[in-house]
């Protein structure tokens, strides 16, 4: 196997991995104070202090999937960051399956957990990746998309333009239509969709904005592993 290869496999088995485990744990909600540090600054800040979010655990692997797409987008190009979407497709489809043959098969009268609290916590994720996964194909597409598209447009130059550009806008694709679908089926009530959508697609934002630098530290280090030029895309990808 090629050192490109390699790196390929192991970006796309992340991918997979990131993907597959937002389906499994997205029924836990937490709440996070972004600002609760300014607390010791005083009471003039508490309006910040007291801002927080109210997110599925879901939504903390996701944001990485849009940040490895971008990173394949830019060393092997368009076509191998769609193989890798359509690769996690399958690979959600086929946890799916097993999720719901296991729900469907009956707990011994010794087993550690039972009927009703794996139908608790696995039996909404045929609703969850359906929803999801309409959601993640659209949204991962467009993100494909939009990075080459600007990537063309500035010559292999500014990824920071790109990266930023290509995934907020495919996450609030992503982040309405998972929503929508979810709200449609009755995974989630209908009056939390606002709430919802306004903290998930802002903390989209924020983790977009914070992951930049993480892209453009494994984008040089792959382009210095690879012996590529800025706006080089490997040619011949040995598997």
């Amino acid at each position: 196997m090629s050192k490109a290869g390699k790196y390929y496999i192991i970006l796309s088995a992340l991918f997979i991995a990131a993907l597959v485990s937002c389906n499994l744990i997205f029924q836990k909600f937490f709440v996070w104070h972004p600002f609760q540090f300014m607390e010791s600054w005083g009471a003039s800040w508490s309006s910040f202090t007291d801002f927080k979010f109210e997110l599925s655990v879901g939504i903390l692997p996701y944001p990485i999937t849009f940040l490895i797409t971008d990173c394949i987008s830019e060393i092997y190009g368009r076509k191998r960051a769609n193989q890798t979407v359509i690769a996690g497709l399958w690979a959600a489809l086929f946890v799916l399956a097993i999720v719901t043959v296991s729900n469907a098969t009956e707990a011994t009268s010794w087993s550690p957990v039972d009927d009703t609290t794996f139908s608790t916590v696995f039996g909404l994720t045929a609703a969850a990746v359906g929803a999801s996964m309409a959601a993640y194909v659209l949204a991962q597409l467009i993100d494909v998309r939009i990075y080459h598209f600007w990537k063309k447009v500035t010559k292999g130059k500014k990824l920071w333009l790109r990266n930023n550009f290509s995934t907020i806008a495919s996450q609030f694709v992503d982040t309405a239509t998972v929503l929508l679908l979810l709200c449609a089926t009755g995974a989630i009530a209908w009056e939390r969709f606002w709430e919802l959508f306004s903290y998930g697609f802002l903390f989209k934002i924020i983790v977009a904005l914070i992951d930049t630098p993480f892209l453009y530290l494994a984008i040089y280090a792959l382009r210095k592993k690879l012996n590529l030029k800025v706006g080089e895309e490997v040619k011949d990808l040995t598997i």
